[in-house]
């Protein structure tokens, strides 16, 4: 004979404790996150893609911080090869992590003057020579160049203009971090 009674209890217990874990996991995700995705084109075949999360609240405020970004994530190319990468969720009290981004105008400001905010550090530091020995990569918009670095190596080859622009785009459009190759 079954207890119907005392297993239809047990079964609403059951369905009362998922409905709470996934109310939990719910309340820990963010609710409104404005995400972005970006490309950046260096020297010689070198590129980058990431994407970028911050609050909705956040959108048309002006310049942000890394301390408000809620992801973030680049990853390294040469020729279309994955080089290496690195997220926000690696971030230690070690790492190089500077990082302004305008919410009005969708964009990174660069040009390397830390005074002016327009200076980043994405795991690479000024001298680009500290993102890691071990499948290290990092980039770095100073005032010398913007370039990465990988394995704790600065690859001069990748340098561009300081002030070339970064923007950002919309996670729903395609993005393409191909370099254009000059036909003579």
């Amino acid at each position: 004979m079954v207890d119907l009674p005392r297993r239809a209890g047990h079964l609403c217990l059951m369905v009362h404790r998922a409905s709470l874990f996934a109310a939990l996991l719910l309340s820990a995700a963010p609710l409104n996150a404005a995400q972005f995705q970006f490309c950046w084109v260096g020297a010689n075949g070198y590129t980058m893609e990431g994407r970028i999360g911050f609050p909705d609240a956040l959108l048309n405020t002006g310049l942000i911080t890394q301390d408000q970004v809620t992801d973030f994530q680049i990853i390294g190319h040469i020729d279309g090869v994955a080089i290496g990468s690195w997220n926000l969720t690696e971030a230690t009290n070690g790492t190089s992590w500077l990082l302004r981004f305008d919410t009005t105008t969708l964009q990174f400001p660069t040009g390397g003057i830390r005074a002016e905010n327009s200076y980043q550090e994405w795991n690479a530091n000024g001298q680009v020579n500290n993102c890691g020995a071990q499948a290290g990569f990092g980039w770095n918009g100073g005032n010398y160049a913007q370039d990465v670095c990988i394995n704790n190596l600065w690859i001069e080859d990748s340098s561009i203009d300081p002030n070339t622009p970064l923007f950002v785009q919309p996670m729903d459009v395609a993005l393409s971090c191909e370099t254009t190759i000059p036909v003579s």
